[in-house]
């Protein structure tokens, strides 16, 4: 009999226990069924005994099974305690910590938290991994993820840090040559630079509790919002952006607002990690110093973006011309 410890299966062994289903201990930890079930039968193949009784209906534990289930929690305990005593004593980040994000949140946002990081925390190196796919963190060894949207139930901690915004741009010079834009349905008489999502190229917009749908064929679609930014600041048609990434372009006139509240519903911003029980201080130093630097990052876009709006008046034809001059003047 191989009686060496595994914490792992021991972990597993207690959710079934605990949970009286392999399901219900499956869906905890974030795995199937048939995993589950293999650890079991793994354990009770090295104990040279039998933990549970299985049948079509239920499930019971027998006598020697109970009573390494409470030997087993008695371990679990101790190894959760040492690990925290650990963590206490070793407060300061340092050591390797590896981060992904999407691409362009990532270079334009994240890097800068990053920045500031590697300057607060000098024992702490840094990998970065800037890429669109949803990368499993906890197979491929990353300790953080940022990600924009709804998360999928992962089985994963996360830690909101705020909430991207967006907003309708087009270039002063566009604005002032097109049609005057007074309500939603006025984009249909202007050329639109829409970001595809899956093929299809349209807008959701919501103002409050008012809601439209913009289908009409854009004047061009491209599947990257910088890309989309570039081609409205070359005065090519009216695109929707971050208002993190607009508000520099709203500062210096180079792209202006139009229709001031109308956006897509605004995204999610979280960071992902393995556990929040017992943190890496790295970790939980990264986090905290993104939460403060979204506040005050998007505190600053929400700011910029609405300090060139005009008070969210939509400009008339001689306004407009009037506020193009004086900017570049």
């Amino acid at each position: 009999m191989n009686t060496s410890i595994d914490l792992a299966e021991m972990r597993v062994f207690a959710a079934v226990v605990t949970d009286g289903s392999f399901t219900t201990a499956a869906d905890r930890l974030g795995t199937d069924k048939a995993r589950v079930s293999r650890v079991v039968s793994r354990m009770e193949e090295k104990l040279g005994a039998q933990l549970l009784t299985r049948s079509t209906r239920r499930l019971s534990v027998t006598e020697v099974g109970r009573d390494y289930f409470e030997r087993a929690m008695c371990i679990l305990t101790a190894a959760e305690a040492a690990e925290a005593a650990v963590a206490q004593q070793s407060r300061e980040p340092k050591g390797l910590l590896k981060i992904t994000a999407g691409s362009e949140f990532g270079t334009m946002v994240v890097s800068d938290w990053i920045a500031t990081f590697l300057r607060l925390a000098p024992k702490v190196t840094v990998e970065v991994e800037y890429t669109n796919r949803l990368v499993d963190i906890i197979h491929e060894g990353f300790d953080v993820a940022v990600r924009v949207g709804t998360l999928e139930d992962s089985g994963l901690s996360a830690r909101r840090l705020g909430e991207v915004t967006y907003g309708l741009y087009g270039a002063p010079g566009y604005l002032m040559r097109g049609p005057v834009i007074a309500e939603v349905s006025d984009l249909k008489h202007h050329e639109l630079i829409m970001k595809t999502t899956r093929g299809r190229s349209n807008w959701s917009l919501v103002n409050g509790a008012h809601k439209e749908k913009i289908t009409v064929s854009p004047r061009c679609a491209v599947n990257s919002t910088i890309a989309a930014r570039d081609l409205a600041l070359a005065g090519l048609g009216i695109t929707q952006l971050p208002r993190f990434m607009a508000a520099p372009h709203v500062a210096d006139g180079t792209l202006s607002c139009v229709l001031a509240g109308w956006a897509e519903v605004p995204a999610p911003v979280h960071a992902v990690f393995a556990s929040s029980r017992y943190m890496d201080p790295k970790v939980r130093s990264f986090v905290d110093l993104s939460v403060g630097a979204f506040r005050d990052s998007d505190s600053s876009s929400r700011l910029t973006a609405k300090g060139r709006t005009d008070g969210g008046r939509t400009l008339t034809r001689s306004q407009r011309r009037h506020a193009v001059t004086a900017t570049h003047n």
